[in-house]
């Protein structure tokens, strides 16, 4: 099987170390990749925004299958007119993206289907959305309705934080995605990460993990677009998946499917347990990044068939099976992110991986000859152990080895289970 990845962060380089692995794979093309996702597939020039252009490549190289990784060609229908040239591929239509693509979208759908979440309202102007935040007081969550880069809820502690958080919507800080706000209920409990396959009719749990979005240790500072994770996630237990699959991800999929957009490819469903049990903080559709890293290096299963079968209607046919060992990823960031930081820094060493440890690339690039750091996150650095406490040792043992002075990490990365894992 010919093979097209589009993307070129840490989460398609998993993707890719993972595709690379299948003896049904002949040949993989990543569009546009990166110098890691390079040692597994050959890079392609290509604009993934210019959707002739990608499906003229596969016609030309003869592509069979197509898996999307992120979320911006999802949501700007690249799917679709794949599929229209008859070229298979993995991850929803446009009109099933919205369930990322707009926050609002995925709200209204909740409040159709009776799917637990948080009581919500949807404003286009930021004085009524202010006035409702007057009267329901902090703290309350902000979040800016389109695709921010993981960088667009703020989860307001106080009155006038929330305040200035639509200020920051409506004054142009997110761009477009900011022009409309959904002002949401503060959830308290423990936040999961759950990923689920679905081909519109047949769903395929996956695996769970537990993403850290502060910037800072001791979950503080600004959100940005994850600084570390790992799986599984000891608060989705077996009952809290069943849950889940039933209160949640099963009435998305026939809801999806009774409004006329039927759901093909993979649910990321943020998830908050609370006292209530799990309810929906948001839906992504695509795999999460750094969640992915964590997922691939669990899944012993070969995830090619599982991909295709999900993209042909056939995901009844397939199984995946899981290492149950803990996988953990630190990611290491340029200095001043999730704000301003320094471009093309240079990054003098990467370790060799292991069977237990392994660095995927996110922002990197080759100038001159030179591996420099051209993103936000950079570095993921990621690890097996036998419990999530083992993981993350190998992991930070590992990161200690990447020499290149413009990056940092978090220190505290799984801390939630290691406490757990302690008693």
């Amino acid at each position: 099987m010919k093979v097209l990845l589009i993307g070129s962060g840490g989460r398609e380089h998993a993707l890719a170390w993972k595709i690379a692995q299948s003896p049904l794979l002949d040949e993989l093309y990543a569009a546009p990749g990166n110098p890691g996702i390079a040692d597994h597939a050959t890079l392609v020039s290509l604009d993934v925004e210019d959707h002739a252009a990608v499906i003229a490549f596969a016609r030309e190289k003869a592509i069979d299958f197509v898996v999307v990784g992120p979320e911006a060609p999802l949501v700007a229908g690249l799917a679709d007119d794949l599929r229209a040239a008859d070229i298979a591929t993995f991850g929803p239509s446009k009109a099933a993206a919205q369930l990322e693509g707009s926050k609002g979208f995925t709200k209204d759908l909740c409040a159709r289907y009776d799917i637990p979440t948080g009581a919500y309202q949807r404003f286009k102007t930021a004085e009524p959305a202010k006035q409702y935040v007057r009267e329901q007081g902090a703290p309350i969550v902000i979040k800016a309705d389109g695709l921010a880069a993981g960088k667009g809820v703020t989860v307001a502690m106080s009155e006038a934080e929330a305040l200035a958080a639509i200020d920051d919507c409506f004054d142009g800080a997110f761009g477009a995605a900011g022009a409309e706000v959904v002002v949401e209920a503060f959830l308290d409990g423990e936040e999961a990460s759950f990923f689920c396959l679905s081909d519109g009719k047949t769903a395929l749990a996956l695996a769970t993990a537990q993403d850290h979005k502060r910037v800072g240790d001791g979950d503080t500072g600004p959100n940005t677009g994850g600084m570390g994770a790992y799986s599984p996630a000891p608060v989705m237990t077996p009952a809290m998946v069943e849950r889940t699959m039933k209160g949640i991800i099963e009435p998305t999929i026939s809801g999806m499917a009774k409004d006329g957009n039927p759901f093909s490819g993979v649910f990321f469903a943020g998830l908050m347990i609370t006292a209530k049990g799990p309810e929906l903080i948001e839906y992504n559709v695509r795999f999460g990044d750094p969640e992915c890293q964590v997922l691939m290096m669990r899944l012993k299963s070969d995830l090619l068939p599982i991909l295709y079968a999900t993209a042909t209607g056939t995901l009844d046919k397939v199984k995946a099976e899981w290492r149950d060992d803990a996988a953990l990823t630190v990611v290491l960031a340029s200095k001043g992110y999730p704000g301003a930081y320094d471009k093309n820094t240079p990054i003098a060493h990467i370790p060799d991986a292991s069977e237990e440890a392994k660095v995927f690339h996110a922002g990197t690039a080759l100038k001159d000859g030179r591996l420099v750091a051209t993103g936000g996150r950079v570095l993921n650095v990621t690890a097996f152990g036998k419990n999530v406490t083992e993981a993350q040792a190998r992991a930070y043992a590992l990161a200690a080895k990447v020499e290149w002075e413009n990056g940092f990490c978090r220190r505290d990365i799984g801390w939630q289970a290691v406490a757990r894992e302690k008693v």
